[in-house]
């Protein structure tokens, strides 16, 4: 079984957060699978950019903290669905804000970015 070198600083609400949430694509799981039970399938047509082994390791990440939960089908071909636990619909308002914040800051970091790349051919 895995040991973490660093233990977790379970009096730091960061630490706690980023440990749970803390990945490139958790936030738009979680996001999509809001908008009603998904499969993996679906999942991977509505995220572009994420690939099947990440996937359903993020899955597996956010079944094990509680965000998320599943059903699985005993059919063939094999059928499972994920859905928001209690948990994971508690994090709603955040990725709605954090949501906001993004698209109110993405013309801002567009011209930064821009700027910048002007800057290293110069």
């Amino acid at each position: 079984m895995y040991q973490r070198k660093i233990p977790i600083d379970y009096n730091c609400g960061l630490a706690v957060a980023m440990e749970v949430v803390g990945s490139k694509w958790k936030f738009c799981l979680l996001d999509e699978i809001s908008k009603g039970i998904k499969r993996p399938k679906d999942l991977v047509k509505e995220i572009s950019g994420i690939s099947k082994r990440v996937l359903q390791n993020q899955l597996r990440e956010l079944e094990m903290h509680g965000l998320l939960s599943k059903t699985v089908y005993t059919e063939i071909p094999l059928r499972v669905e994920y859905y928001l636990t209690g948990t994971g619909e508690s994090l709603l308002p955040l990725i709605d804000a954090i949501d906001k914040w993004g698209l109110s800051f993405a013309p801002e970091l567009k011209t930064i970015l821009e700027n910048e790349s002007l800057e290293v051919e110069v």
